[in-house]
């Protein structure tokens, strides 16, 4: 099944560009300034936006990330609110992307059914579940819910995963892959690896699904240099940072400011 993710990279290879996904936690540091930096992030060029649903114990993520879903939390988001998010979003960007960024526990207490039909009709187009395994991730009780609400399951592969277990996951992938740039929580606190074009070599055989590169890219040359591997170009913390640093002044201005290079620089490689 289609949906705004395909369309986008059929787009972005048609005019032989690269994808920019930015993601932000949804909610920080409050609903209306994150409604404010996700539109402004559509508006200067972002193919993509994640939104990291808030979560207290986000143990996949670094301090940035984690410091943020505290906020969005003290701010009153909810799994909820962060559908409203999504709601509100649609209003004005009807073919943006949007993937849900999460961990099982917020699933699980909303309702899995729930949550995906929800999502898919708040105008969700995606989802990654952080921490689900391959292996319970095959059970029809976890698939078939975002399957019947027209959902993508994305899957995570990281430089040390095995090669049949690679194979696996990207097998069952959709809309696009996040491969990881390096192990470790999430954070612009290490370069990506050297070795990424032979990563993304790796996984491409086995699916064909675009495969895009995250973690550790905080800066417009390291987003041309995976651009070059690479089918699209992950960057999270480092946006978050800008939140973080503008609380006192203009976030949104900010996290603009901050992407316009990254993205002239992803879809000029």
């Amino acid at each position: 099944m289609s949906n705004r993710i395909d369309t986008t990279f059929a787009r972005l290879r048609e005019s032989s560009r690269k994808a920019f996904i930015a993601y932000v936690a949804a909610g920080d540091p409050d609903f209306d300034t994150s409604l404010r930096i996700i539109r402004s992030l559509a508006d200067a060029g972002a193919d993509v936006i994640e939104l990291g649903l808030p979560f207290s114990d986000p143990l996949a993520d670094g301090i940035v990330n984690q410091m943020a879903a505290d906020r969005a939390l003290r701010s009153g988001m909810s799994t909820a609110r962060t559908l409203d998010l999504i709601r509100a979003f649609r209003e004005t960007h009807a073919d943006t992307p949007i993937v849900l960024f999460t961990y099982l526990n917020p699933v699980f207490t909303y309702g899995f059914d729930a949550f995906h039909r929800d999502a898919a009709d708040a105008g969700a187009d995606g989802v990654l579940l952080l921490d689900l395994p391959p292996d319970e991730a095959e059970q029809d009780a976890v698939t078939f819910p975002a399957a019947r609400a027209g959902l993508k399951t994305i899957r995570l592969i990281a430089p040390t995963t095995p090669p049949d277990r690679m194979r696996r996951l990207a097998e069952s992938s959709e809309g696009f892959i996040y491969a990881l740039s390096r192990t470790g929580v999430t954070g612009a606190h290490g370069a990506p690896s050297e070795k990424i074009a032979e990563f993304v070599g790796a996984i491409r055989p086995h699916s064909n699904v675009p495969v895009c590169v995250g973690f550790g890219i905080s800066s417009p040359d390291q987003a041309a240099a995976v651009a070059r591997a690479a089918d699209g170009v992950i960057v999270g913390s480092a946006i978050v940072r800008q939140v973080e640093e503008n609380l006192d002044g203009d976030p949104v201005a900010a996290v603009r400011e901050f992407t316009a290079p990254l993205i002239a620089a992803v879809h000029d490689a």
